[in-house]
């Protein structure tokens, strides 16, 4: 009798456990590279994050941790958040793929999703990304029409295919808009730093820049500009609007609640599954930010009808007749760029000067 009782006992014990563990909300994790308040690429993931607790509420639970270095620190906060019990990680950097796949290993039970890479050597790894070359396309059009000096600064992050890949389609669409114009680019190495980043707007003022594109994350190559005067410049992941309606004339949007809360949702009702995900301006990942009165009204109209083009896949930002930097044959008429050649790009489209750096 009392052997039957214990085994009762244990069992109603072990369903309520249950109950109580089916109850716990999600945890999903996010792993920044900047600081939330960076004002661009590491502030719109958080934005995104905060979509997932406006749609789910209670239901889930979510935690960040921001201005993670890109190497081994960023796998011990990877392994801790797994361990703290969290069910969906999304690591929000091209250089935390390796460890992202590493941690994968050793929490099978766990998603990741790792933001912008290409390895999916587990099946609890999911990429995930942006189209940003068709922004690029746009804001490349706007800044070829607006140049009166034919120089356009550009600042690089890094030399990977996501960047690369942005600064031949800006030059493409600026150079349709204006053949005079040419590129100057300066490499910073970083994603996050307001002083480089300053320091390279002047840079490139200085060599004769009057509008400054950038593919890193702070505002001040905004502050730099407007210090310098007739300086244009565009929003980089997120709006900038403190700087419009000049410098700042339009922004490149990345938008990333819907994919968060999408994705959140697949591991809440058991759905999800590994994949590879590149949405671009007609799949609402990449937005282009208001187009100020700083911009002629015919450019503004050309710039929002290549945006249409683009979302409806009338138009392909890489369309032939294109030649590699060398002169070597990229593109024929017509032909346009396909999606494995984009992932991998690490070549300069014909005209632009310089090397790529190692």
């Amino acid at each position: 009798m009392k052997f039957t009782t214990l085994v009762a006992s244990a069992a109603l014990a072990l369903g309520l456990a249950g109950g109580a563990l089916a109850d716990d909300p999600t945890k999903v994790g996010f792993v920044y590279v900047g600081p939330v308040g960076d004002g661009g690429w590491t502030f719109t993931h958080d934005q995104g994050r905060q979509a997932v607790e406006a749609e789910f509420g209670d239901a889930v639970e979510t935690v960040f941790v921001e201005s993670v270095a890109e190497g081994p620190d960023a796998e011990r906060v990877m392994t801790q958040m797994a361990l703290d019990g969290a069910d969906l990680i999304f690591t929000t950097s091209f250089g935390y793929m390796d460890a992202t796949n590493n941690v994968a290993a050793k929490f099978p039970d766990v998603k990741f999703e790792h933001a912008t890479g290409y390895k999916r050597l587990h099946p609890n790894v999911s990429t995930y990304s942006a189209r940003f070359y068709e922004g690029r396309a746009v804001q490349g059009h706007i800044a070829g029409k607006m140049t009166e000096s034919n120089i356009i600064g550009y600042i690089a992050s890094f030399p990977i295919p996501e960047v690369i890949r942005g600064i031949n389609s800006a030059y493409i669409h600026a150079k349709k808009a204006n053949p005079d114009v040419e590129f100057k680019i300066v490499w910073v190495y970083t994603w996050f730093d307001p002083a480089k980043e300053a320091d390279a707007a002047k840079v490139l003022i200085e060599q004769g820049a009057d509008v400054v594109l950038q593919h890193t994350d702070s505002t001040a190559p905004h502050a730099a500009a407007q210090e310098a005067g007739d300086v244009v410049t565009f929003g980089q992941a997120s709006d900038m609007s403190a700087y419009a309606p000049f410098p700042r004339v339009s922004a490149l949007l990345d938008v990333w609640g819907p994919y968060y809360v999408a994705r959140t949702k697949a591991v809440k009702d058991g759905t999800w599954e590994s994949g590879d995900t590149w949405h671009g301006i007609g799949d609402g990942m990449v937005g282009i930010g208001d187009i100020t009165d700083a911009v002629p009204a015919e450019v503004k109209e050309e710039a929002l009808a290549l945006k249409a083009a683009l979302s409806d896949g009338s138009y392909h930002a890489f369309t032939g007749p294109l030649n590699k930097q060398d002169g070597t044959p990229f593109l024929a008429d017509g032909e346009t760029a396909d999606d494995g050649t984009l992932a991998g790009m690490n070549f300069y489209v014909e005209g632009l000067e310089g090397e790529i750096p190692q």
